[in-house]
């Protein structure tokens, strides 16, 4: 198993298992692992039409779940103006540099989750332009790396919602955002290139969400979590030293 493309079906199914267990991260999880052996514009291409599909029936079948006025009026005009410009940004940041920076990202995430789960101080609410400024940030870092959820979720501490209206509300941001990607990808060519690969890899994705159910109610969640998050950490710094 010499070829990386192989290593990335591999990852891909864990990354969905993961997901379906434990309800986050099948990007952020697959890039992380892909990138080490790819370079993360040629990993896009094919990662972000998966999540596509997958969050295109969750937001459809928790739909009525959706906080339109929090979507429409504070996300998605934020995130999609950070995402476009994190996409024509991405021609201009070398493939190692953008590693460095996705690895940066995944350690904060990561880092930040395990203290959480230690027992850290919870995030305190942000001001609303702080909160903006964030949120924008994290379309950014969607249009680089289709893994806003870090920064999004940070940007909106303290706005309360129920776990199936944030759900479905994330939901709904990853669709679109995803979409407007797959549907950049497509006018820029490299769409086309990888769609050989998307016919090979859709199988992978139903397989790892089946696979997740199946073992959502036999795992200690939180352990899960936490061997979840020392991955990634690991991983992030790997990139990082790596790239330097």
């Amino acid at each position: 198993m010499t070829d990386p493309w192989l290593w990335l079906g591999l990852f891909i199914l864990l990354a969905y298992t993961i997901e379906a267990i434990t309800g986050f991260g099948s990007i952020v999880i697959a890039l992380s692992l892909g990138a080490m052996l790819l370079p993360i514009p040629e990993l896009l291409p094919v990662l972000v039409p998966l999540n596509v599909l997958m969050s295109g029936y969750l937001t459809c079948k928790h739909r009525q779940h959706i906080n339109w006025h929090l979507l429409t009026s504070l996300i998605l005009p934020l995130m999609l103006a950070g995402t476009l410009t994190g996409y024509l940004l991405i021609p201009w940041l070398g493939a190692a540099f953008l590693k460095v920076l996705f690895g940066l990202l995944v350690i904060w995430f990561a880092g930040r989750e395990l203290w959480r789960m230690a027992g850290g101080k919870v995030a305190a609410p942000h001001g609303q332009l702080t909160s903006r400024a964030l949120t924008f940030s994290a379309g950014i870092t969607h249009g680089l790396f289709a893994s806003g959820g870090p920064l999004l979720v940070y940007a909106l501490a303290g706005i309360r919602m129920d776990k199936a209206r944030t759900r479905a509300t994330l939901l709904s941001v990853w669709f679109t955002l995803n979409l407007t990607l797959s549907l950049l990808y497509l006018y820029d060519g490299s769409l086309v290139g990888s769609l050989h690969r998307l016919v090979w890899y859709l199988p992978l994705l139903v397989a790892g969400v089946m696979a997740g159910e199946f073992l959502h109610h036999r795992l200690n969640e939180d352990r899960f979590r936490q061997a979840v998050y020392l991955v990634l950490l690991i991983t992030g710094c790997l990139l990082v030293v790596r790239s330097l």
